[in-house]
C-alpha cells in the first residue's frame, strides 16, 4: 500500500536530491531531444559550455542575458507569493523600454546621472502603470489578473507594432524603412561595468542586484511583506485583519510591473540602443520560468537568472559549432521547468510503501 502524506519538516539534504535530480533529468532529456534531431549530443553541449563560460567575454554575455530575467523573475515572485497571477510580464517590459525611450526624446541637456535616473524612474513607471491598470480592472470590475494581463499584453506589442512600422518612432533609410527606432542618443546609454561591443556588462546589472536584496528584505522583513505573504496563504483571515484587499493588489501589481519595466529600459540603453520588439520579446516569459525555477524567492530567482542567463548566451555559440537548431533552447527552459517542478511538489510530500498485512 502506498502512502502519500505531506512532509512536516524542511530535510535539505531531500530539497538537495530532488533538484539534482530534476537537473540530471532535464539534462538528459534534452540529451535525447539533441540526439533525435541529429546533433552531436557532446559537441552541442561542449559548445555550450564553452559560449557561457569559455571565457571573460563569454561570462560577461550570460551576467548580461541573466539581467532581466532577474529582475522579471523578482517581479514575478512578488505577484505570485500573493497568488496574483500577473502573466503580464511581456507587456510590462515593453510599456518600461516604451516610456523610457519616449523620455529620452525630451530629455534636454541634462546631467549625466539626472538624465540616468529619469530613464529608470520612466521604465519602471511604465511597467508599473500597465500592472496597476490590470489591478484595477480586478478590484473594480472583478476581471481577473490572468486575463486581463494577457490580453494587455497584446495591445502593448500591437502599439509598438505601429509605432514602429509607419508610425513616429520608425527608424527610415534612403530607400527602405526598418521595423526599429533610431539609435537613442549616446550620452544616454548606461554605464558599463565591464566589457565592451556585444560582451558588456551595464549598470543593469548592479540595479539587479540591489533589487534583489531588497524584494528579500521586503517579503521577510517588513509588514508589506507579511502582507503580501499572508494575502498568498489567507486572504480572509487577512481581510479581517483590517487590511485593505484592493490596496495591497494595487501595490503587488505595481511593484511586479515596476521591475519588468525596468528590464525593458535596461534592454534599451544598456544593450539594444535603439527600441525593436525583436531584442525584448520572451523576457517576461523566461523571467516567469525563472521564478518558478527559483522556487518563488529572490534568491532562488538569481541562481535561476544565471542558470538560464548561461543558458541563453552559450546556446548563441552551440548554434554556430553544432547547428543546434534554435527552438531547441526554448525546449530546454520548458524541461527544466517542468522538473524542477516536480522536484518542488516531491519536496513536500513524504511516500512510504506498507505491506497489507502491516496495514
Amino acid at each position: 500500500m502506498i502512502s502519500v502524506q505531506r512532509r512536516s519538516g524542511n530535510s535539505l539534504s531531500w530539497n538537495f536530491a530532488c533538484y539534482a535530480a530534476a537537473m540530471l533529468c532535464a539534462l538528459v532529456s534534452a540529451a535525447a531531444l539533441l540526439h533525435l534531431s541529429g546533433g552531436d549530443v557532446a559537441k552541442a553541449f561542449s559548445s555550450l559550455i564553452v559560449g557561457a563560460f569559455g571565457s571573460q567575454k563569454a561570462l560577461l554575455g550570460s551576467l548580461a542575458k541573466a539581467t532581466p530575467l532577474l529582475l522579471v523573475g523578482l517581479g514575478t515572485v512578488i505577484a505570485f507569493r500573493a497568488k496574483i497571477w500577473n502573466i503580464g510580464q511581456e507587456g510590462q517590459v515593453l510599456a518600461g523600454a516604451m516610456c523610457a525611450y519616449w523620455a529620452s526624446l525630451w530629455i534636454g541637456p541634462l546631467p549625466y546621472w539626472i538624465a540616468f535616473t529619469v530613464l529608470v524612474l520612466a521604465g519602471l513607471a511604465g511597467g508599473g502603470a500597465l500592472g496597476v491598470l490590470a489591478g484595477v480592472l480586478k478590484t473594480r470590475f472583478g476581471t481577473s489578473e490572468i486575463i486581463s494581463t494577457v490580453m494587455l499584453n497584446y495591445i502593448v506589442i500591437f502599439l509598438l507594432a505601429y509605432l514602429l512600422d509607419g508610425g513616429p518612432w520608425m527608424e527610415t533609410g534612403v530607400t527602405v524603412a526598418y521595423h526599429q527606432s533610431p539609435p537613442v542618443n549616446a550620452m544616454l546609454e548606461w554605464p558599463t561595468l565591464l566589457g565592451q561591443g556585444a560582451h558588456k556588462l551595464h549598470f543593469g546589472f548592479l540595479l539587479a542586484l540591489v533589487a534583489t536584496v531588497l524584494c528579500a528584505v521586503l517579503l521577510e522583513r517588513t509588514p508589506l511583506g507579511y502582507e503580501i505573504r499572508a494575502f498568498g496563504s489567507n486572504p480572509t483571515a487577512l481581510r479581517f485583519r483590517g487590511t485593505d484587499i484592493s490596496r495591497l493588489l494595487l501595490v503587488v501589481m505595481l511593484v511586479s510591473g515596476a521591475l519588468a519595466g525596468l528590464a525593458g529600459a535596461g534592454e534599451l540603453f544598456g544593450t539594444s540602443h535603439r527600441l525593436r520588439a525583436e531584442t525584448l520579446l520572451g523576457i517576461g516569459s523566461s523571467g516567469i520560468v525563472v521564478a518558478m525555477v527559483g522556487g518563488l524567492r529572490p534568491s532562488g530567482a538569481m541562481l535561476a537568472a544565471l542558470f538560464f542567463g548561461a543558458l541563453k548566451s552559450g546556446a548563441i555559440y552551440m548554434r554556430l559549432q553544432s547547428g543546434t537548431p534554435a527552438g531547441l533552447v526554448s525546449a530546454m527552459e520548458g524541461l527544466v521547468l517542468l522538473f524542477f517542478l516536480c522536484a518542488a511538489v516531491a519536496t513536500r510530500i513524504h511516500i512510504t510503501v506498507r505491506s497489507e498485512a502491516h496495514a
